[in-house]
């Protein structure tokens, strides 16, 4: 069983924010796979099929770590077969990248999933959502993406639903390969 959990906050007036690219990978996938997040248990939402899951926690992003490790303790999901998905400020609007591992690198989200899964041994999926000038990163991320940033990530956000559609049947390191290699060539494209 493998789980892919996209990393956001919950309500309408956060829907469109740059800190939901993570949700909206999920959303994609769902649409892809033909399911619905339609299930609710330890405060967040999720698809089960057979042998995946696809979820989204309704906390907020800070506080993501709890249902992550009850969802994959309830269903015995092992962490090597977790992959996160999440917005990461270092990386230009346009890039992301395919991790094994690693630190939260500042992200709240991604540092409550390591603690509450105590193990930075998560894979993970970053999308690039660029820093702010003022350096105001709190505010920045519960901004929208302008209409020519929004042409981008749309086209991330295909990307990387099908890379996460294919960790599901494949080992990570094809995935990381393919998805790596693919994403540079649309950095270079997209570079501004």
């Amino acid at each position: 069983m493998k789980l892919i959990v996209g990393l956001g906050n919950p309500g309408d007036e956060y829907k469109n924010t740059k800190h939901n690219v993570g949700f909206w990978v999920i959303d994609k996938i769902a649409q892809e796979l033909k399911l619905n997040l339609d299930k609710q248990k330890f405060n967040g939402i999720f698809a089960k099929a057979d042998d995946y899951i696809l979820a989204k926690p309704l906390t907020y992003m800070n506080n993501s770590g709890l249902f992550v490790q009850k969802i994959a303790h309830f269903f015995k999901i092992s962490n090597d077969d977790i992959l996160i998905i999440y917005d990461d400020m270092d990386f230009s609007i346009g890039q992301a990248a395919i991790k094994n591992n690693g630190s939260a690198a500042g992200h709240n989200g991604m540092k409550d999933i390591i603690e509450q899964l105590g193990t930075e041994q998560i894979k993970r999926l970053k999308i690039g959502i660029s820093r702010p000038l003022n350096k105001e990163n709190k505010n920045y991320v519960l901004t929208p993406f302008n209409n020519e940033e929004q042409k981008i990530i749309e086209k991330v956000v295909e990307t990387a639903a099908d890379a996460a559609i294919q960790f599901l049947s494949n080992d990570i390191r094809i995935i990381v390969e393919r998805f790596n290699a693919k994403n540079k060539k649309r950095k270079d494209s997209f570079s501004s």
